[in-house]
């Protein structure tokens, strides 16, 4: 993530048994679980949007539309990953994040884009993004930030 192109929010996240293959390193599918535990704490604590809140309560989610993924070194067992989001870019209802998980070492260990779109859950279909969560969202966008719609 380049300086002084929005905001970061970071976490560690802990490299379990349950991640792992029987080399000792994480299992590539279990760095998709990552990112998304990462996306949902992001929106929990950094954007007062929790996940529990979004799909019980207002009745919208945030799927994944789109996934790049670079693997760039393993992680092991017993590593403390830290992992960090930053808005790329946010449409009327897409958010375009990019993200990086670390080892110990502060070395790139994955590196991944990523898409989410705003979604009504009943009517399955896309909405714009709801504007107080478009709002907060915006404040880690980069240089290609859009205002939030509607």
């Amino acid at each position: 993530m380049n300086p002084g192109s929005g905001r970061v929010f970071a976490t560690r996240i802990p490299v379990r048994f349950g991640d792992c293959d029987p080399a000792g390193i994480v299992f590539y599918p279990r760095y998709f679980e990552m990112i998304n535990g990462l996306v949902e704490d992001w929106c929990g604590q950094a954007l007062s949007t929790s996940f529990h809140d979004m799909h019980l309560r207002d009745g919208w989610g945030l799927p994944t539309v789109h996934l790049e993924t670079d693997f760039l070194a393993p992680s092991e067992l017993g590593e403390n990953l830290q992992a960090e989001l930053r808005v790329e870019k946010m449409g009327g209802a897409s958010l375009h994040l990019a993200i990086r998980l670390l080892g110990p070492d502060n070395a790139e260990r994955v590196r991944a884009k990523v898409v989410l779109v705003a979604m009504d859950l009943k009517e399955r279909r896309a909405i714009p993004m709801p504007r107080e969560f478009a709002i907060r969202a915006n404040t880690y966008c980069g240089t290609d930030t859009a205002e939030p719609t509607n």
